[in-house]
């Protein structure tokens, strides 16, 4: 348990002393983001913000993941096994990869000073080789009990229905990774408002990670109800990398908050997204990260209606997609977007923490 506190504290002193270095190496790079004309007018005095800030919670997640490991073994001692696992090294490295492809699209909007980095195709690319190996590799690694970091069951709360089969399951793991990677970046176009939101999933994804560990079906022999138990091969692991993310994401904010003097960028919305749908598919929560990022399929709904309304009628349902840029248009000012956006999605988490306790009391 001291690894979740170590990994969270850790995370945010490396952001928090660590971001306002970056800010001054992509400013002096002259590494600023571009912004679009069509958007709302105030977001004008925000070009040449240094983007790519991703690279810090990144870098500030595993560091604080594997120092925590270090200073817990430790303090602990050699008899406590406190060394990384297959499922929190493969949801690193598929935050990682994620953020890689991002870092390359924000680098060649830099170079080329335009709005669009990487072609779509390669993009795509990018992102389909990372989720492919890591849903690939997630079927591997059983423990001694056979479970895998991932299941080829569905999952809400927990496994549930008939096995889908390795195949399906890749097609099914990748739909998630682009589809939250995608949320994110959709998301991430206002001050803070992204990182936010992501904090309040991580801290929800911490407490499933320690709640699954206590109920765990390896411990069924010293459960009052076996019945309820949770098969996830790694869940206190899983708690280390989303605290570690938490506090990361935490410190990263207060230098992202409005008015931001830095921007995730691609960098960082790609591997949010991606780290995302790994800790669900990962600790069985697959449908149940609908719910708890909520406000991420809310906003990528938005442009999926609006895109769908324009085809279809050549009318448009919102003044802008994405949504946060509709109530800016209505005269909302930026922060108060922010702010009530992160109250839904605190609600989503709310709620979603709410389903997943129901679940395991029903059971009892």
């Amino acid at each position: 348990m001291k690894q979740i506190l170590f990994a969270g504290v850790i995370g945010l002193f490396l952001t928090l002393v660590g971001t306002p270095l970056l800010i001054k190496l992509l400013a002096r790079k002259g590494y600023g983001q571009y912004i679009r004309d069509d958007g709302p007018r105030e977001h004008a005095s925000k070009r040449g913000t240094p983007t790519m800030g991703g690279i810090a919670f990144i870098f500030a997640t595993v560091a604080a993941y594997f120092l925590a490991k270090v200073i817990t073994g430790y303090l602990e001692g050699p008899e406590v096994d406190t060394a990384p696992t297959f499922s929190g090294l493969l949801v690193l490295g598929l935050m990682v990869g994620m953020g890689l492809v991002g870092f390359l699209d924000d680098y060649i909007k830099i170079v080329k000073r335009r709005s669009l980095g990487l072609r779509a195709k390669a993009k795509m690319a990018g992102q389909l080789i990372v989720g492919i190996a890591f849903a690939v590799l997630s079927l591997q690694f059983a423990d001694n009990r056979g479970n895998t970091p991932a299941s080829t069951k569905l999952s809400f709360i927990t496994d549930f229905g008939w096995t889908i089969g390795p195949v399906l399951f890749v097609i099914w793991a990748l739909f998630m990774i682009l589809a939250m990677s995608n949320g994110v970046n959709l998301t991430d176009g206002l001050d803070g408002l992204a990182t936010g939101a992501s904090v309040l999933v991580f801290g929800a994804y911490t407490f499933i990670g320690v709640w699954q560990f206590q109920e765990s079906c390896a411990n069924a022999l010293t459960l009052t109800n076996p019945g309820a138990c949770y098969e996830v091969r790694d869940p206190l692991d899983l708690a280390v990398v989303a605290s570690a993310l938490m506090g990361s994401c935490l410190g990263f904010l207060w230098w992202n908050t409005s008015p931001a003097k830095i921007f995730m960028g691609d960098t960082g919305s790609l591997a949010l997204g991606g780290v995302l749908a790994g800790l669900a598919i990962c600790s069985r929560t697959e449908l149940l990260m609908a719910v708890l990022g909520g406000l991420f399929v809310l906003i990528t709904m938005s442009v999926v209606i609006q895109v769908g309304s324009f085809r279809l009628t050549g009318k448009r349902v919102f003044r802008m997609a994405p949504l946060q840029h509709h109530f800016e248009l209505k005269g909302w000012s930026e922060v108060l977007v922010v702010v009530r956006f992160w109250i839904i999605q605190g609600i989503c988490v709310i709620v979603g923490l709410g389903i997943f306790y129901a679940g395991w009391a029903a059971d009892k």
